[in-house]
């Protein structure tokens, strides 16, 4: 059953997107050669829209017009958007699109943010329509799309402010709505759909539902929302992101503690096993990746090759051919394991050991720490995260597509958005209970505790958790330290286009353009300030 959700995805468009049927019980032992209801194929579809690019694998077509799968990659283009617009990731590619991403100078034109903006609406496209046509048919798998739906809105919220609205499949032009107003609308549905999920539980691919949202997924969702209330409705919500926090510490999607063979529990979290080992224990939204039967160029594959190069010493156990040498660390990610700026130039073991913190998995032999080459992949050291090897001994199903589930929401998230909500509330440090959320992760990391953490310091922790993982953008922009009048006072390296030294930006920069092609067809909408 390893992948069950997503491999039926291949089948959903040759069933046709138009009824419902009752016979839901069916579970073909072969996807590809058994049919389905198509309310399973439906909503098999709305889960496969973050995972794939279309239906024929990572070579056939794309489910986008006019775009690859490349471009409009759930995934890849989540992480592009929130990765090399920071201080934590650089890219060295020429790719259109890719520069504009690394100096903070993208526009309307931008090619890789209108395949996300157009990837995030054809997935609540599908949502639309099987909630249009399956009403009434499953009330769990109804909240799980429904709640697929918001997280997607969730994300347009978030990077482009004010956007088309709509809740059905129609041929009218949808109508822009505000951003606050988007906000209440993603909370009212979360809180409502959040009884008919699953109960949380702690599960691993060979059980029934790894891979499907449960009440947990609603909860870091809330939480998440409401840690960053001030910036999307400029009213604080600090309390309420505590207490959604809690709900997930609380529950059974507890933190990997234990290694395997010689693998740090955090190490396994990235993993091409990790839904088969502990590690699985954490995962809340595991995107489900198979080297054969889920291939894409832009998930999980794209977050390993990307960030490495075949020079690096892997021991033969890297898990892929692929080595796109693009995608690796600003100086300023490297300083929040090494203070003094005395990273070393040492294979990503060496480095764990000298950070004092398993989570330090960067590669500097023959790299330079401070990044004066933004185009040489040498100049930067690289990020080592990701690997296809199995923590178990086993062997990947392929030699060039990966195994490895990506953790789109994974419980560590609750442990940090707790702790700066506390702190938030505590006087600008954390209560005991916030301080033991911090210390929890940063004893898995066998790295060193306190007593005590400022809302500064949660920030860094969370460079140190989440780094490459997609959440940057979002924590800078709501510590004021992306675009605006208190970004000067944190630069880093290429910020604003500006070389070494980095420079200020708008605060308007702070939300994504409106892609121009969208707002040629729509009358309705309004570009955002500053485009």
């Amino acid at each position: 059953m390893k992948k069950y959700i997503l491999s039926l995805a291949s089948l959903a468009l040759l069933m046709g997107m138009s009824s419902c049927v009752n016979d839901l019980d069916v579970t073909p032992k072969d996807p590809s050669t058994t049919m389905v209801p198509d309310e399973l194929a439906l909503y098999a579809k709305c889960y496969a829209n973050i995972g794939l690019a279309g239906n024929t694998g990572a070579n056939g077509d794309c489910d986008i017009d006019g775009l690859d799968g490349g471009t409009t990659g759930y995934v890849r283009q989540l992480w592009n958007a929130q990765e090399l617009p920071t201080d934590e990731a650089i890219c060295a590619w020429g790719d259109p699109g890719i520069p504009a991403f690394n100096y903070n100078q993208y526009d309307a034109s931008h090619p890789m943010l209108r395949g996300f903006y157009y990837r995030l609406y054809t997935g609540i496209a599908f949502c639309n329509h099987y909630l249009s046509v399956c009403e009434g048919v499953d009330a769990r798998r109804t909240a799980e799309v429904r709640f697929i739906r918001a997280l997607d809105y969730y994300y347009l919220m978030d990077l482009f402010g004010r956007v088309p609205f709509t809740l059905e499949i129609s041929a009218e032009s949808p109508q822009q709505i505000d951003r606050d107003a988007l906000f209440n609308w993603i909370e009212s549905e979360l809180l409502e759909l959040l009884p008919d999920l699953r109960e949380p539980r702690a599960l691993k691919s060979s059980d029934s539902g790894y891979g499907s949202v449960d009440q947990d997924a609603a909860n870091l969702l809330l939480a998440r929302m409401y840690l960053n209330a001030e910036v999307y409705t400029k009213a604080a919500r600090w309390a309420d992101a505590k207490n959604y926090a809690k709900k997930v510490v609380d529950g059974p999607h507890k933190l990997n503690t234990t290694g395997m063979n010689g693998w740090s529990p955090y190490q396994m979290l990235f993993m091409g096993d990790n839904g088969e080992t502990s590690a699985a224990t954490e995962a809340i939204f595991p995107i489900l990746q198979d080297g054969k039967t889920t291939t894409s160029w832009g998930t999980s594959l794209f977050l390993m090759a990307s960030t490495w190069k075949s020079d690096m010493n892997i021991n033969s156990d890297f898990g892929t051919t692929e080595f796109w040498a693009g995608n690796r660390a600003r100086r300023q990610l490297l300083d929040k394991f090494f203070p003094n700026g005395d990273a070393p130039n040492a294979t990503y073991e060496d480095m764990v050991a000298a950070a004092g913190d398993d989570r330090a998995i960067f590669y500097g032999v023959d790299r330079e720490l401070s990044v004066s080459t933004p185009t040489e992949y040498t100049s930067g050291f690289a990020c080592a995260k990701f690997r296809n090897t199995y923590a178990s001994g086993g062997t990947p199903n392929n030699t060039q597509f990966v195994d490895m589930d990506f953790f789109l929401m994974r419980s560590a998230e609750a442990y940090l958005i707790f702790a700066e909500a506390d702190a938030r509330t505590n006087g600008d440090v954390t209560s005991a209970e916030g301080t033991e959320c911090v210390n929890a992760l940063r004893r898995r990391a066998n790295a060193s505790t306190q007593t005590q953490y400022s809302i500064g310091q949660i920030l860094d922790e969370r460079a140190r958790e989440f780094y490459f993982e997609g959440y940057r953008r979002t924590d800078l922009i709501r510590y004021g330290y992306f675009g605006g009048s208190k970004s000067g006072e944190y630069l880093w390296e290429w910020k604003g286009g500006a070389g070494t030294s980095g420079v200020s930006f708008p605060e308007e920069l702070n939300v994504y353009a409106i892609p121009d092609e969208d707002m040629n067809a729509n009358p309705n909408l309004e570009q955002n300030k500053g485009y």
